[in-house]
């Protein structure tokens, strides 16, 4: 029999739960909790759990659970209160559904599929396990009811039986806790964790605890010194908000001491600030970056600890954004910057929206379903942190970052460092060389990321560059790129003009509209600004031109070869074209002839190449893409002769040239130098570097033994550290 103070203990119980109910329950749906209570309890009567709580006391305790854990409502609290009638065979499945109707009888029925399944083994790689459950989960609320329950459970756990608090510890290690993660029940995972450790590994957990407790005072004061001017800014900045200080949670301390290998004294952030704005939606993620900036401009934040979670929220719908930042007596605090909407999800998970009557909408249920099968059907996923967000919050179409002084710029996702400079000022844009981003050097095209902090780097020698408009993504930039290089383009075609001015005066040729056209003509070039631009860029050869004005046909010079002489003329020597003999290997009816190699091309052993029979330097070897190949083989396609590399044994070397880009560093041109001399024995010819805004050009000038010798030179050139790229000129 129930004792009297037993049944004013049900009695206290059964109130506390209608109070937690108040908030949703209308007079009809207070007569179904009521008559559902009644039943259970005529049911249980002074039935008790095996360590002696009465049965109808345990679920008045999970039914208040699921209300005030998981926002829960009537149709999951009824549920919640007969749960265990029919697992126990105190009533029959027919009855339950006349008596409390098809949906409650469905939750009771799926609460007890889940409660048999034979967890003394769940593995989250189980796969028969997983589909067991899939094949029994069809309504949300059953999953958020076994959570509320086994959250109880972990309560008490300690009056459990041993084999009991094993299998429980272990469900809520495998199933619970990432379903609450994944939800969004942060107070629910937490406190799940917290108890997990707490009887999993009490001797560290107790130790963490008295720690925690011992360094009470010491922090409190800590805390006070470090949110006053934090306070003293925001207040003056007109900004409401709310600021709280708290230690971490154990398992969380735990973690990071096991991770860094450090004791609990060394552990540098062993609380959290949180600052909790009244901003409204339209505004808050705006305001969150704003008060971030203070902060970081009181403090200086380690980059790396930057979390945003406002610009792409967690798979759970969470919102925040974390920082760390060096607080005083060189004490790192993590800085915890939300809004009042954000922190009740923070807290309540997405308990904090379900204001409904039973569970809401069956698009409702549907929608969370297909979460828990996410979970389920995708075990491995460990890290629920990068799971997309699917349909709880779009992405952000927004990047936040700063100036070194702190101002705040908002740009478009995908922004670059080039886009932030043109948004800083056009002519800081025309002079940008790169970028330190969180002190650290990063190119034009580096994309920039929420938080980031920007320097931009300048050169009074840098200038807009056509591939400029591959790095910028902004309208603004590229106008204003196009714009530079237009201008630049006139800039050079004027010189290009004054050139031609000044060799036509030594040619004695008019410089008239008759010339320029013949010559816009000849490079089918569509007006005089193309012909002056290329002319000033080297790109036309000056004596071509005054051959073809003077009308000195070039097809007049008849190759050797058709003259009847055996052999070419011999090629000037010159150390840095020659090739030593019998290193090519020309087509059979030419033997034993002078060539020289082009120094438009460089070609080495390897190239693929070709020989162009010239005036008077005899064959002239030529790489396939040289930038000259195809206007001569177009224009002089009958002086073209097959060539080929002769395979030799010997060591000869051939000239080729290679540009290696990096980081600005003391020492870097040493390595780089000791590479190519000492590992692989190449000779330099000549070296040529240019330093600007924290990054270098090499132009090395070298000796190889062909392409496979290159190819391997290259390789080891950007194994170099701080080096970004090594090329061969083309």
């Amino acid at each position: 029999m129930i004792s009297d103070k037993e049944s004013v203990r049900i009695e206290n119980k059964y109130d506390l739960l209608l109070r937690a109910c108040q908030s949703f329950l209308d007079d009809n749906e207070r007569k179904q909790i009521d008559d559902a209570f009644r039943y259970a309890l005529d049911i249980h009567n002074d039935r008790r759990m095996e360590y002696g709580e009465l049965r109808i006391c345990h679920a008045l305790n999970i039914a208040r659970v699921a209300v005030e854990e998981m926002g829960l409502g009537t149709a999951s609290v009824i549920s919640c209160l007969i749960h265990d009638i029919l697992l126990n065979g105190f009533a029959t499945e027919e009855e339950i559904t006349r008596r409390f109707g098809i949906v409650i009888s469905h939750l009771v029925v799926g609460f007890g599929r889940i409660s048999e399944l034979p967890t003394e083994r769940v593995s989250i790689q189980s796969d028969s396990f997983r589909e067991l459950f899939m094949a029994i989960v069809d309504d949300i609320r059953i999953i958020l009811i076994k959570t509320a329950h086994r959250l109880y459970d972990m309560r008490i756990i300690e009056k459990l039986p041993a084999a009991k608090q094993a299998r429980f510890i272990d469900e809520v290690a495998h199933i619970y806790i990432p379903i609450a993660h994944r939800f969004g029940l942060y107070r629910v995972k937490k406190e799940l964790e917290d108890l997990s450790m707490k009887y999993t590994n009490s001797d560290i957990y107790n130790q963490i605890a008295q720690k925690i407790r011992d360094t009470e005072a010491k922090r409190k004061v800590f805390i006070k010194e470090f949110i006053t001017p934090i306070q003293k800014e925001l207040y003056k900045q007109d900004i409401q908000f709310d600021i709280t200080g708290r230690p971490k949670s154990i398992p969380s301390i735990w973690s990071k001491m096991h991770k860094q290998d450090v004791e609990f004294e060394e552990v540098y952030d062993l609380f959290a600030i949180r600052i909790i704005l009244e901003s409204d939606l339209k505004s808050e993620k705006t305001d969150s970056w704003k008060v971030y900036s203070i902060v970081t401009n009181i403090y200086s934040p380690n980059p790396k600890r930057l979390r945003d979670w406002i610009t792409t929220p967690k798979a759970s719908g969470y919102e925040s954004l974390h920082t760390t930042v060096m607080g005083p007596n060189k004490k790192w605090v993590e800085v915890q910057i939300r809004s009042k909407r954000m922190d009740e999800i923070a807290e309540k998970g997405q308990a904090a929206h379900w204001q409904y009557k039973g569970f809401g909408s069956k698009k409702d249920s549907g929608e969370w379903l297909a979460q828990v099968r996410d979970i389920l059907e995708n075990p491995d996923q460990v890290n629920f942190d990068k799971l997309e967000p699917g349909k709880i919050k779009k992405k952000s179409n927004k990047v936040f970052v700063f100036t070194p002084n702190g101002d705040l710029k908002e740009l478009a996702i995908g922004a670059t460092v080039l886009d932030f400079a043109f948004d800083v000022h056009t002519n800081v844009g025309y002079a940008c060389t790169g970028a330190r981003i969180n002190n650290r050097i990063a190119p034009l095209r580096q994309e920039l990321s929420n938080g980031d902090k920007v320097e931009i780097l300048t050169s009074k020698i840098q200038k807009p560059k056509l591939d400029w408009l591959n790095y910028a993504t902004t309208t603004r930039a590229k106008n204003k790129i196009r714009r530079a290089l237009k201008e630049e383009r006139f800039e050079e075609a004027a010189k290009g003009n004054e050139i031609l001015r000044r060799k036509f005066r030594n040619w004695k040729i008019g410089f008239d509209d008759s010339n320029i056209d013949k010559l816009i003509k000849k490079y089918k070039l569509s007006s005089s600004v193309d012909l002056y631009n290329l002319i000033y860029n080297e790109k036309i050869d000056l004596l071509e031109i005054k051959r073809f004005l003077t009308n000195v046909d070039e097809k007049s010079a008849v190759p050797q070869k058709e003259t009847g002489k055996d052999q070419l003329q011999a090629a000037p020597d010159d150390r840095e074209s020659k090739m030593p003999g019998d290193v090519l290997m020309i087509s059979k009816d030419i033997d034993k002839v002078n060539y020289n190699l082009a120094k438009c091309c460089n070609p080495i052993p390897g190239d693929r190449v070709f020989g162009f029979v010239t005036i008077s330097r005899g064959i002239s070897i030529h790489r396939l893409n040289c930038p000259n190949a195809k206007q001569l083989l177009s224009r002089f396609h009958y002086r073209k002769i097959d060539v080929k590399w002769k395979d030799t044994e010997d060591a000869s070397s051939f000239q080729t040239v290679v540009r290696v880009t990096g980081v600005d560093k003391v020492g870097m041109m040493t390595e780089v130098s000791q590479v190519i001399s000492n590992d692989l024995k190449v000779n330099m010819l000549s070296v040529k570097i240019d330093s600007s805004g924290g990054t270098f050009t090499g132009t090395i000038k070298l000796n190889v033994k062909g392409t496979r010798h290159l190819d391997e030179l290259l390789h080891k050139l950007t194994k170099i550290k701080g080096v970004t790229k090594a090329v061969r000129i083309e």
